[in-house]
């Protein structure tokens, strides 16, 4: 292999890294950033690349793509399902097939295609993507509330399939110059979903025994991970079902069962996975040839903007409207309809299939990914909190290390790190209000460690090494957080100055404050008001309006209120609502 290939290989990665702090700086998406580095040292760049070796672009960026969803797998919480699920169902199957049509209503037009052409840039362009809405959702802060974030992490990890099932039938259409083949196309349809399907449940349950049941070195057990998940997208593939699916839901279900050096997996995992994608859109960068590009800008930026601003938002307001959502949610997801390498992946199969118009339909791919990465990805946060979609985000500790011993059970070493205008006055370790079930193991300050006792105080700068399980963590953050939450996220500006149990009657709540609900009956309880709005499934964050107050949901157990905020005449949530 020539040294001069790894060496820039080498480079553009430690470019990529060092140039990914600007985008919290700038706003500027992360991944936008690789795909710029990627088309820099192609051969229209300062670099000069010149990489068209599309067979190896598809191989790099389908292992890439797994390694991201299983990844993201391992990250998507069980409960989230019970909010997120049918409707990013909808939107992974039905949503698809709408904007690949609409999608390709407009290429038709604009591109002036043969219409069978101009369905395939639709269905190419069809799916969000996992690892541009992963990306996104994790590494800018936000925590958005339950129902909208499960329904989009849920959507980017499910809607492959239905588009790699019509980017292949449309492929095949083209290839072999025929309009027909309903039946196939329904077959293939079937194979990709059910076999995708029920490979990654099994895949994760065999992985789950595997890493459980076998005594490894620990740092054995992420590679143990990714490997079998690896082989389960690969067998997957293999035979006839979708790896993508197979692979996201592998991760779901090793995410949410009890395995062995779990932070541990995680913690290389996140690694496995940014590697992934900084490869990835570094080489989707390279095949791109910039002057190419411009050829096709006005007509490319007719559909980026069509897709964007029309296609995606009928699609979520057919798709989504039985499902209980509110404007400001429906308005956020139609924001956030994010194309990233899937689009580009699928473009490579029309040239590697010999397709005429197949470098039209990957430029065309690739410029609406730049295009949706710059306008949708740059402007997400602040909709977001624009649109009072955020909730209060709990403390994680800065380190977790499992013990992997049986007597310790579930218990990890957590560490906290005291910061924040809170921890300025010392404060003795007996007057914290930790949760049962723990116990602090020492106190570093200044590189020492010290042994802990009820009259040792602590201040901003020690780190609390804490004994406890994962189930402890919210509680944990609470008490052992200093950090000072945005005014609009502090616990008692968003939940309001009163806490209430969901179990409280109206009528109760009425001659407690002095206050008339004349909308609803006395006997109603708060939980049974929160699940009238919601149609069932609310969430953190929900509000429900009665007149001069507003009811903010402030804890759940499955899908009801089980702790409820008060907030007294607020006329900035009555217009927000």
């Amino acid at each position: 292999m020539d040294p001069t290939f790894t060496l820039i290989g080498a480079l553009m990665l430690v470019i990529s890294i060092v140039l990914s702090p600007l985008s919290s700086r700038v706003g500027m998406p992360v991944l936008l950033i690789f795909l710029i580095v990627g088309m820099m040292m192609g051969e229209d760049g300062p670099g000069g690349i010149s990489f068209d070796n599309f067979e190896l672009a598809f191989v790099i960026a389908n292992l890439a793509l797994g390694v991201i969803l299983l990844d993201g797998g391992m990250r998507t919480r069980a409960e989230t399902f019970r909010v997120g699920l049918r409707p990013a169902l909808m939107l992974a199957t039905f949503g698809v097939f709408l904007t690949a049509g609409g999608a390709g209503l407009v290429a038709w037009w604009v591109f002036d295609l043969h219409w069978l052409t101009a369905l395939l840039i639709g269905a190419i362009i069809s799916s969000t993507d996992a690892a541009a809405v992963f990306s996104l959702l994790q590494g800018r802060g936000l925590h958005l509330n339950e129902r909208v974030s499960a329904t989009l992490e849920i959507e980017s990890g499910s809607n492959d399939p239905m588009a790699i099932f019509l980017t292949l039938m449309l492929v095949t259409m083209i290839a072999n110059n025929s309009h027909d083949g309903g039946w196939t196309a329904l077959v293939m349809l079937i194979k990709q979903f059910g076999i995708g399907a029920v490979a990654g449940l099994i895949g994760g349950h065999v992985v789950v025994q595997l890493a459980n049941r076998i005594r490894l070195t620990p740092s054995l057990y992420p590679l143990l991970v990714a490997a079998a998940g690896i082989a389960v997208f690969s067998g997957t593939n293999a035979i006839g079902g979708s790896g993508f699916l197979a692979i996201y839901l592998t991760g779901v279900v090793i995410g949410n069962r009890p395995v062995r050096m779990m932070p541990m997996i995680l913690q290389v995992h996140d690694g496995l996975a940014w590697l992934s994608q900084i490869s990835l859109f570094l080489i989707l960068g390279l095949l791109v040839t910039p002057s190419d590009l411009w050829q096709l800008a006005g007509a490319g930026l007719i559909l980026a903007l069509t897709l964007i601003l029309l296609i995606r938002p009928l699609t979520v307001l057919v798709t989504l409207w039985p499902f209980g959502f509110n404007r400001r949610e429906l308005g956020f997801i139609s924001w956030v309809g994010l194309r990233g390498a899937v689009p580009i992946v699928l473009a490579l199969f029309p040239v590697i299939a010999g397709l005429p118009d197949a470098q039209l339909i990957f430029h065309a791919a690739f410029f609406i990914v730049l295009v949706s990465l710059v306008v949708q990805g740059t402007t997400m946060a602040p909709l977001a909190r624009k649109l009072g979609l955020e909730v209060p985000a709990g403390e994680d500790p800065y380190r977790r290390l499992p013990l992997d011993v049986p007597a310790t059970g579930d218990h990890e070493l957590m560490l906290f790190p005291l910061r924040g205008d809170s921890w300025k006055t010392p404060r003795p370790l007996g007057q914290l209000r930790l949760p049962s079930n723990t116990a602090i193991a020492g106190v570093f300050r200044k590189r020492e460690c010290y042994q802990p006792s009820p009259e040792m105080e602590i201040f901003s700068g020690d780190v609390i090494a804490m004994f406890a399980t994962p189930s402890d963590l919210s509680e944990l953050g609470k008490a052992l957080s200093g950090r000072q939450a945005p005014k609009h996220l502090a616990e008692r500006a968003f939940f309001g100055d009163f806490v209430l149990n969901g179990d409280a009657l109206l009528g109760d709540v009425e001659q407690v404050y002095g206050i008339e609900f004349d909308e609803l009956p006395p006997e109603l309880s708060l939980a049974e008001c929160f699940a009238r709005r919601t149609k069932g499934h609310p969430v953190v964050g929900d509000k429900v309006i009665l007149g001069p107050v507003t009811l903010v949901a402030r804890a759940t157990d499955a899908d009801r209120v089980t702790k409820v905020g008060l907030k007294m005449d607020s006329s900035e949530n009555r217009r927000l609502g």
